[in-house]
């Protein structure tokens, strides 16, 4: 056994030196973000702060800006904070003193953006949030999916699939993040009012993918009959995932005996994939291009002066009140699965379905 255990170890110890290492490769260095197009030549100027590169999500969404903001006739001025909360701060005095007419951000401490905002704020700068709504408010418009939809879904999923019963591993995104609130809390909820039968087994994660597959990992050894797996983020903790999985022994096709049912969210390209080959059995797809869209849209919008409402939009999605006034756009995010069609209550998408940004439609 301690043997074993000596060699659960040290393949953990590998896969977090490979996560890093892959993590690095696409890290951008500096302000600029290599990945992130201009926008329109003559459009009206717009700071955009990308929020990190070793998420293939974040890379997708940082491909998506510029062709977006080229056909809403924006053009951008664009920083990376990566992850830190302190370099977006910097990052928006930058950008403020480049006279911006509205900034995009997407901040990953929900709570220690307000400095960033006031900045903005205080030059009467309009800030389109996008992923993520700011602990204290004070955007002009928030641009993401309903978050506490991802957790619910995802349990339900998963208590459908399981029959209720079992064990399931939860890698929780940052909790200092709205998101990984949202999704953690919805989950929790969801599990203990519906399927009690489950064991949910909590991996804090900071959305960091190393800390997910050795916390994985650790859990294996005292729990070797876990059965389900809700990862809050595929774009960090899919490859670690899969990587410790395969190497342990217990990546198992689905449908044969041992698998290990694994619900995701992103919706990248590598998730789209691992359902097709029977890897994983689901995603929830929040949108990377219509996230890019509508960031570019409401910051030109801001520009001009224009005003929202709550209720149902034009393209699909939502605005909400969430509070001291502050405006949320929520878009579609639709579950997919292997075959589509309904899991319990939910109705799914198949993985070729026209229209999942992941595959390119």
């Amino acid at each position: 056994m301690k043997t074993a255990r000596i060699a659960v170890l040290a393949l953990g110890a590998a896969l977090a030196v490979t996560a890093g290492a892959c993590s690095r490769e696409s890290v951008g260095t500096g302000t600029q973000p290599a990945s992130v197009g201009k926008g329109a030549e003559n459009g009206v100027l717009v700071g955009a702060d990308q929020p990190r590169s070793d998420s293939d999500f974040w890379s997708a969404y940082a491909g998506y800006l510029g062709p977006k903001a080229a056909a809403a006739g924006v053009k951008l001025e664009n920083t990376s904070s990566d992850n830190d909360a302190n370099r977006l701060k910097s990052n928006i005095d930058t950008l403020l003193s480049k006279s911006v007419k509205a900034i995009i951000m997407a901040p990953q401490d929900t709570a220690a953006v307000k400095p960033a905002i006031a900045a903005a704020t205080a030059k009467s700068v309009p800030v389109v949030s996008v992923d993520t709504r700011p602990d204290s408010g004070g955007a002009y418009m928030v641009v993401r999916a309903d978050n506490r939809a991802y957790g619910t879904k995802s349990c339900v999923y998963l208590g459908e699939t399981l029959k209720g019963a079992g064990k399931v591993v939860e890698f929780q995104g940052d909790l200092s993040s709205i998101n990984g609130r949202d999704r953690s809390e919805a989950f929790a909820e969801c599990m203990k009012t519906r399927y009690p039968g489950i064991k949910v087994i909590e991996i804090p994660t900071d959305w960091k993918g190393d800390r997910a597959a050795s916390g994985l990992q650790d859990k294996l050894l005292t729990d070797p009959d876990i059965n389900g797996i809700y990862m809050q983020a595929g774009g960090v903790f899919l490859q670690p995932t899969l990587a410790l999985l395969k190497r342990s022994g217990k990546l198992v096709k689905a449908g044969a005996p041992g698998h290990i049912t694994i619900v995701s969210n992103d919706g990248i390209k590598a998730e789209l994939d691992a359902i097709t080959a029977g890897d994983i059995d689901a995603t929830v797809s929040q949108p990377a291009d219509l996230y890019a869209q509508y960031a570019a849209f409401y910051a030109k919008a801001a520009t001009e002066g224009r005003k929202f409402t709550p209720g149902p939009t034009d393209h699909g999605s939502t605005i909400i009140e969430t509070g001291s006034g502050q405006l949320e756009d929520q878009l579609p995010a639709p579950v997919v699965t292997k075959a589509g069609g309904k899991v319990g209550e939910l109705d799914t998408l198949a993985p070729t379905a026209p229209g999942l940004w992941g595959h390119g439609g």
